[in-house]
């Protein structure tokens, strides 16, 4: 049995401020197993989305998708998702949108509901650390997944964007 929320963390953890998502990854997971809801959540790291990610959405009841962006508001984005093949707002060339998409086209049914928090990053380049303001605004985004996951329901999550809007 699939646990209700699929957490996918994006990024490569050698290319700077891409390593947001897998540090709030490792850092989720800890509090997770802490708060005992590891159970209740599937965390999935890789560098980039692929077409085979729309399996990991079956028998779930909503997904989170959390990658650093270069152009995001500062310090993150974070909003309700729809299928999609022509949305991005990562660096990644599949979109989360697109993972949705693939899902509904080969499940034959919607996908569950879907969110993405996208973390502005700074410096991307091959060696390069976190930089100081990416581990800041990692901070900010951690706050928001310790609500978002002490209550996974599609309606707090939409209320969540709602509120987050002030953020950006």
């Amino acid at each position: 049995m699939s646990a209700p929320l699929v957490v996918f963390a994006i990024g490569n953890p050698s290319r700077g401020d891409d390593a947001i998502g897998p540090e709030l990854r490792g850092r989720l997971e800890e509090w997770l197993d802490n708060q005992d809801l590891g159970d209740q959540v599937e965390l999935i790291e890789d560098f980039q989305l692929q077409i085979e990610h729309a399996l990991d959405l079956e028998g779930r009841e909503l997904a989170l998708f959390i990658d650093a962006g270069a152009n995001t508001p500062a310090p993150f984005f974070f909003a309700r998702i729809f299928p999609s093949a022509a949305v991005a707002h990562t660096t990644h060339a599949m979109a989360p949108e697109a993972v949705l998409q693939v899902f509904r086209q080969t499940a034959g049914s919607e996908p569950p509901p879907a969110f993405v928090l996208c973390v502005r990053g700074e410096k991307f380049a091959l060696g390069e650390p976190l930089t100081a303001t990416a581990v800041r605004h990692a901070a900010v985004a951690f706050d928001l997944l310790r609500q978002l996951c002490r209550n996974p329901t599609s309606t707090a999550w939409d209320e969540m964007v709602r509120l987050a809007e002030g953020f950006g």
